[in-house]
């Protein structure tokens, strides 16, 4: 156990899928995978292991922000053996063409700060990258589904009521479209020697202002979920 994971270590797949919100964990477990059991609900963090396809599977919500996804991430690939995490999650869109219910692929993540890497390895940069055979994983299984994410760089924002004005940041940034954990993710993973990846659904555009409620945030993202236990 560790202080935000209450399940024992052969509880624990070896690939995890990575959701931001509790709920949205709790859908993927029972919708698509069998014999599912609630492992850890620290905090109400909800973890649930079970099988897809006959092959073990971890469903991990990783709460919100770098600081959230960046405790759940190091405890599982540090003490429960994790060797990949795949992120599904949503994102907000800074392309007008981009619009939602589009699915994205990360192709590199943009931080406005380098203190989280700096603070995790040493090593200042405002990029981190994914794993590229998880992300051909990734492609591989939307071909088998016949979709066609985009592959883009994304803005995981240190805070999401900013002041900076939009153009300002969609410059500095040269992101498409803007979420809170990836970088931190990649940048854990890198650390440690394991793998990972994202997957997003559009979940509003900051340019159109078209946008989901939560409710079809939680449930209505059957596409990336299905892309990801693919990719396992």
């Amino acid at each position: 156990m560790t202080p935000h994971i209450e399940a024992k270590k052969n509880e624990i797949a070896p690939i995890v899928l990575m959701p931001g919100d509790p709920l949205r964990a709790e859908f993927i477990a029972k919708k698509f995978l069998k014999d599912v059991k609630l492992v850890s609900k620290v905090r109400n963090n909800l973890i649930f292991t079970g099988e897809y396809k006959g092959k073990k599977v971890t469903i991990a919500s990783s709460g919100m922000g770098s600081g959230s996804i960046g405790i759940y991430a190091y405890e599982l690939f540090k003490f429960y053996d994790v060797e990949k995490i795949i992120r599904v999650g949503s994102a907000g869109s800074y392309d007008k063409n981009l619009e939602i219910y589009n699915l994205v692929i990360t192709k590199s993540a943009w931080s406005d700060s380098c203190s989280f890497p700096a603070l995790i390895s040493g090593k200042q940069s405002h990029l981190s990258y994914p794993d590229l055979g998880l992300v051909a994983n990734l492609f591989h299984s939307a071909t088998k589904l016949k979709l066609n994410p985009t592959y883009i760089r994304i803005h995981s924002t240190d805070v999401f009521y900013a002041s900076r004005d939009l153009e300002k940041t969609i410059s500095l940034s040269k992101a498409k479209a803007v979420e809170m954990e990836s970088f931190a993710l990649f940048t854990i993973a890198k650390h440690l020697q394991k793998k990972a990846a994202s997957i997003l659904t559009i979940s509003d555009n900051l340019i159109t202002k078209s946008e989901l409620d939560h409710l079809e945030r939680q449930e209505k993202f059957i596409e990336m979920f299905e892309v990801a236990l693919g990719a396992i």
